[in-house]
């Protein structure tokens, strides 16, 4: 017997099907009102996100400046082509066009414009074009083809600091230099601008574009001096021609706070055309990169060390050089055959004698010698904020016997870099303290020209106290005037240094012609402001620091001491004059005078020049009072006498 379904159950079936429906209904008119309501800026936000294409606007890089303001590495226009393929109408000819404008391949060309992708660069020939290029593309009003705001940088002084400044890749990044170190608050925020387009690329109609405005980059201001960098490459750049070395560096630093003012080496490169040279060449900073035994500048150390310990009495106590001394049955020679015979401690410095540093290094001992060393900053990274940094190498401890404890005492058989003398050498005549260098002075506001980022001296140690700093400059002045530095005095100003003479290592052995020739200069002698340090590796003819080095130690100072607003002085040390040395003599005041009196007045020590008329001298230069070498000419101008 079949069961029936009355009446009732089907209309409350279909009522709960309608139930159901109407809650589906509700459930959905609430799901879409919330999406509407609730998520629709989202989602349509997400939309036009997907919609958008972006073409980049590049952010101005900062310029470097140094520190007076004078700029050293800025921004020129220089826009990039770039390509939507999905709105170019006639790939074919669009490649054509601008193979031909670009200097590129037609085949090229049109593989980049059929790319499917969204935005392509036309590069090569399009990155980085010129003014007069960008409004040739743009005139040819070409659909697809987007002529991009970039710059490029640009380095106004060629070579000029190109090891500290560095330069840049196609993309505006840092790749050497101070560019690379502070790359990323040089390089700002790019901007873009943005279009709505479909599925295919092509530009929706009625949508407007998006400009989002690029942070540009802070501007880098250098403690390098533009004039003091100008005269040490002076320099360099005429100890080439003259010596033909293989290579020449040269470090100019304020002790007292770290700051390099100057710092170059040659072989060089201008940062615009760096792809011109050997990679070697720009990646290797020699001051801070190369590393060579030091020679006698680094018997400052071994000085310091004694001085400091009180293991030696400067003038006090004499030293007797028989032109070498035995040490673990090795023989160590002075420079000076024969030797130097009985001298004092001030004259084993000015004499910079070999075996009177070796017996410095013996009263030491390895243990403290070596930790002054260290303290010194030896052995490791000055810390300097430029990339490529060399550590150095020192003696291990258990290696040290006396033969290695007396060659380290005169600089032979360690390994240092130029700007870890320079620091070092810094810290002994400062008062004490060691610096750390740095090149970096300031980072600025591109638009407010307010300072963001002051960068301050950092000291790392004390390594020596006042007193024995005082002693220090006394001696180095000495070995300025009197000693093996005379090369580097300058008449006016007190100036101390020290000569360095190192063998090379060629082959596992010292080369006997082959040398790396040095002097560390500062002055003023008993208020240093400036310390400079030159090395020149394997010049050709005389090979000593004092000889190679001093004379452009003594050239830079010079020229370098009045850009700092140091001024000459009367009271110096007299030079010490050997044979076929040069005395110094003051100018006469001849103002006044009548040509008949004037050679009496000169006494032979002078040359004249005369120009003008009449009998009576009424200017005169040099100036009365001035310290020239003797043979110096003095021209004089003649007139009438009017008494």
């Amino acid at each position: 017997m079949r069961n029936r379904i009355s009446g009732l159950t089907v209309r409350r079936r279909l009522f709960q099907i309608l139930l159901g429906g109407i809650a589906l209904f509700l459930a959905l008119i609430i799901r879409l009102g919330y999406v509407q309501l609730w998520e629709g800026g989202e989602l349509a936000a997400r939309a036009e996100e997907s919609w958008r294409r972006n073409i980049p606007v590049t952010a101005k890089r900062g310029e470097i400046l140094d520190r007076n303001g004078v700029r050293l590495a800025y921004n020129i226009s220089s826009p990039t082509v770039m390509a939507i393929p999905a709105q170019i109408e006639n790939p074919g000819e669009t490649a054509e066009r601008l193979a031909l404008a670009l200097d590129m391949k037609k085949e090229d060309v049109y593989r980049l414009v059929t790319k499917r992708e969204l935005i392509v660069r036309i590069q090569p020939g399009g990155r980085k074009i010129s003014a007069e290029k960008a409004a040739e593309i743009r005139d040819m009003n070409l659909p697809g083809i987007v002529v991009a705001e970039d710059n490029k940088r640009y380095y106004p002084y060629g070579s000029l600091a190109a090891h500290v400044l560095g330069f840049t890749g196609i993309d505006n990044q840092g790749l050497t230099g101070v560019e690379l170190s502070y790359d990323k608050m040089l390089s700002g925020i790019s901007g873009s601008v943005s279009f709505l387009s479909d599925a295919g690329g092509r530009r929706m109609p009625g949508s407007s574009d998006t400009y989002s405005e690029p942070k540009d980059g802070l501007h880098l201001q250098l403690t390098i001096d533009y004039m003091i960098q100008t005269i040490i490459e002076r320099e360099l750049d005429d100890a080439m021609v003259r010596l033909q070395p293989n290579a020449a560096l040269a470090i100019a630093m304020n002790p007292n706070t770290g700051e390099i003012l100057g710092m170059a080496s040659r072989p060089t490169y201008e940062p615009d055309r760096y792809r011109e040279v050997p990679s070697e060449v720009y990646n290797r900073n020699l001051p801070i990169w190369m590393t060579y035994e030091p020679g006698s500048t680094f018997k400052i150390i071994t000085l310091a060390a004694a001085l400091e310990e009180g293991k030696v009495d400067l003038l006090g106590e004499r030293f007797h050089d028989p032109g070498a001394i035995e040490v673990g049955g090795a023989r160590l020679r002075c420079w000076k055959k024969g030797g130097h015979g009985s001298q004092t401690f001030l004259e084993v410095v000015e004499n910079s004698c070999n075996p009177g540093f070796v017996t410095l290094g013996q009263r030491l001992g390895k243990d403290v010698l070596f930790q002054y060393i260290r303290n010194f900053g030896f052995g490791t990274k000055t810390g300097i904020d430029l990339r490529g940094e060399e550590n150095g190498i020192l003696f291990k401890p258990e290696r040290v016997g006396p033969v290695e404890l007396a060659t380290t005492s005169f600089g032979q058989g360690v390994s240092v870099t130029p700007i870890q003398q320079v620091a070092a050498i810094s810290a002994a005549i400062n008062g004490g303290t060691l610096y750390r260098p740095h090149v970096a002075k300031a980072l600025i506001h591109p638009d407010t020209g307010e300072i963001v980022q002051q960068f301050e001296p950092e000291a790392v140690r004390r390594v020596i106290s006042p007193e024995t700093s005082d002693k220090i400059r006394e001696a180095l002045e000495s070995v300025v005037a009197r000693g093996t530095g005379r090369n580097a005095f300058i008449d006016g100003y007190r100036v101390g240094g020290k000569t360095g003479t190192a063998q090379k290592v060629v082959n596992g052995r010292y080369s006997p012609t082959e040398h790396i020739v040095s002097f560390i200069g500062f002055a003023p002698a008993d208020d240093p402001q400036i310390v400079v340090y030159v090395a020149v590796d394997n010049p050709r003819g005389i090979q000593f620091g004092g000889l190679v080095s001093a004379p452009i130690v003594r050239n830079i100072l010079a020229d370098a001491l009045p850009e700092l607003g140091v001024k000459p002085r009367k009271e110096q040390l007299e030079k010490k004059l050997n044979y076929g040395d040069t005395p110094i003599v003051t100018v006469p005041n001849l103002v006044g005078k009548t040509v008949s009196d004037l050679y009496e007045d000169l006494n032979m020590n002078f040359n004249l020049a005369a120009s003008g008329s009449g009998s009576v001298v009424i200017r005169q230069a040099p100036a009365a009072g001035e310290r020239v070498e003797r043979g110096s000419t003095i021209r004089i101008y003649l007139g009438k006498d009017d008494a």
